[in-house]
């Protein structure tokens, strides 16, 4: 069948970007980092139009991930592989520290999770805090992260699968301690429209442009407390 117009327009962008970018080069200009998708990828950078195809980037290439996430300011260690059994185990992980902005507690994620994350908290937490709340985040408090479990939500036994937290490829979100000491939670602040609710929102919002799958209490009573967030091969914003 066909491809529709509408769905070519996207790969003929981005081989004529390619195309422009490649000629400059053989001009002897090179594009800003955040301009060239062929540039070692910078977390602690102002995201650019490549920053979705870096973390990919990132996804594929595990030494290029820890030497990437290395330049970053997150407190972490690379984390020993948990050898696969019955879909469940990591490699290629980390072991995130619970100092400066983060969790109370440490945890085991994949590093491209890891490096979603220092997106996530400068340039979707931090800026969110700022604009609804006045004040930034002091803290993430998570739900866990690796768990050897299916993925819930009533699917039929014919249907499950296991969930991108087998793999620790997932972290949950279940709220946030502000500079005050205030808490803000997913549980009691999600609905209304105060300045509570639209920080949560937005977000979500945020999330969405660094983690593949986000799921939030819109999605379904089963995470009506936290936001569940993975680099897993599905895409979703819910």
């Amino acid at each position: 069948m066909p491809r529709s117009p509408r769905r070519l327009i996207l790969p003929a962008l981005l081989l004529l970007l390619l195309a422009a970018e490649g000629g400059a080069w053989l001009a002897g200009v090179r594009p800003p980092p955040r301009w060239d998708p062929f540039a070692p990828p910078d977390l602690m950078e102002e995201p650019g139009p490549w920053t979705a195809w870096k973390l990919a980037r990132l996804r594929e290439d595990p030494a290029l991930c820890l030497s990437t996430l290395g330049r970053t300011d997150l407190p972490h260690a690379p984390a020993p592989d948990r050898p696969l059994r019955q879909g469940c185990g990591y490699r290629d992980a980390v072991r995130v520290d619970p100092t400066g902005l983060g969790s109370r507690d440490s945890f085991v994620v994949t590093c491209g999770v890891a490096a979603a994350w220092v997106l996530f908290l400068r340039h979707a937490v931090q800026p969110a805090a700022r604009e609804h709340l006045g004040q930034e985040v002091a803290r993430v408090e998570t739900l866990g992260t690796y768990n050897c479990r299916d993925i819930g939500g009533g699917l039929g036994e014919a249907l499950r699968r296991r969930s991108q937290h087998a793999t620790a490829n997932a972290i949950d979100v279940s709220g946030f301690v502000l500079a005050d000491g205030r808490r803000v939670t997913l549980l009691r602040d999600w609905q209304g429209d105060d300045a509570d609710a639209r920080f949560l929102r937005a977000v979500r919002d945020g999330a969405c442009r660094f983690f593949r799958v986000v799921l939030g209490p819109d999605y379904n009573a089963a995470h009506a407390d936290h936001f569940h967030l993975d680099m897993g091969p599905s895409r979703a914003c819910r």
